[in-house]
């Protein structure tokens, strides 16, 4: 699949040499760990995964250790505000201002005080999408189709999410708000974090341990039961994704069309006759 690309000044994915990963491995998987542990299984415990990650980082690799703070600035910014699906006005703010904050604090320091241009956001390629990209598109759509209503009604998951079939309000707010957060998943675990580890990493570990930050997220948000096991391979995929096109608009698509599917299968869910065309 090829769906445009920029140069890689545009947006760099330096892999680093196998030789220098190895002894990286253990404070990058502590930073992962604490991911879990603090969204997924949502214990404190995740705290001291966190520090030990950068201490370890800071005796094998200070540029290590300098691209893992920015990471762990992000996962503690996140870590200060419930992650449920909440729709009131008061917890919107909330939720919105900390991911804002996970994702523009370490852009800020990445780029005016590391004086790094690792990175970036790339929206504009200036290349068509390839026939193949747009079929991967259609693809998406029908898997979340296929995958979507059976696993949020089967296991009764899609009560994390407020019931929005009857007040329009609520509607908009649940569509506005499953839209934000999936763009923020792109540009914090895919621009930021993924583009970070390939730095030190070859790209199927870097993916490996991006994956296990960004499903431990949306655990937390309400992907329950089985979740995960949908959630993961959903975030490898993004990840290699955004390796082939460096193109932030292209994830971000692939994204927003799963997430429309889940919006709609997530009102069906709490209402079956609204858009009684799903099968499960």
């Amino acid at each position: 699949m090829h769906a445009g690309g920029v140069t890689t000044a545009a947006a760099p994915v330096t892999t680093a040499p196998a030789r220098d990963y190895v002894r990286k491995l253990l404070p990058t998987a502590l930073i992962s760990a604490s991911a879990l542990l603090l969204f997924g299984i949502q214990t404190p415990f995740g705290y001291p995964t966190l520090a030990a990650g950068l201490l370890v980082a800071m005796a094998v690799d200070r540029e290590l250790l300098k691209h893992l703070a920015l990471i762990a600035a992000g996962l503690l910014i996140i870590s200060t505000v419930p992650l449920h699906a909440d729709l009131s006005i008061g917890h919107m703010v909330a939720m919105g201002t900390a991911l804002a904050l996970a994702v523009a604090v370490p852009y800020a320091i990445h780029r005016w005080v590391y004086r790094e241009r690792i990175i970036r956001f790339p929206m504009f390629t200036g290349k068509k999408w390839s026939l193949l990209a747009k079929l991967y598109l259609l693809g998406v759509v029908l898997l979340g189709y296929l995958i979507l209503p059976v696993y949020l009604i089967s296991t009764e998951v899609y009560e994390n999410w407020p019931d929005a079939s009857s007040d329009p309000t609520i509607f908009w707010r649940l569509f506005l708000g499953v839209n934000a957060v999936g763009i923020w998943d792109e540009l914090f675990f895919i621009c930021t974090v993924f583009t970070l580890l390939i730095r030190h990493f070859p790209v199927w570990i870097a993916n490996l341990l991006t994956a296990v930050m960004f499903s431990s997220f949306l655990w937390e948000i309400g992907y329950e039961a089985w979740g995960p096991l949908l959630t993961f391979p959903f975030a490898l995929l993004q990840g290699y994704t955004f390796r082939l096109t460096k193109s932030f608009t292209y994830v971000v698509s692939v994204h927003l069309l799963f997430d429309l599917v889940l919006f709609l299968a997530l009102v069906h869910a709490h209402d079956r006759s609204f858009l009684p065309v799903f099968l499960y």
